[in-house]
């Protein structure tokens, strides 16, 4: 049986890390999701409250975007 969600029943694996990210750089989550508009992801606060607690999949043009917001690489967002 093919299993779509993390140990702990999260959507991705790499909202925490998104989260310890945006608030290292002081960041609200409408923060957050206007600055990732103005780089051209239409995203609202709500999205990204969804991606950070796990409910959210996120996808991988999404976490390009992401990265270039966060000032973070790829593999950073996944804990690597």
């Amino acid at each position: 049986m093919f299993i779509n969600k993390t140990p702990d029943n999260k959507n991705n694996i790499c909202g925490e890390n998104i989260m310890k990210f945006r608030k290292e750089l002081k960041l609200s989550q409408r923060a957050l999701a206007d600055k990732l508009q103005l780089i051209g992801l239409n995203v609202d606060k709500n999205a990204i409250l969804r991606l950070e607690c796990g409910q959210r999949l996120i996808t991988d043009i999404e976490i390009i975007y992401l990265s270039e917001a966060l000032g973070r690489s790829i593999p950073e967002l996944f804990g690597m």
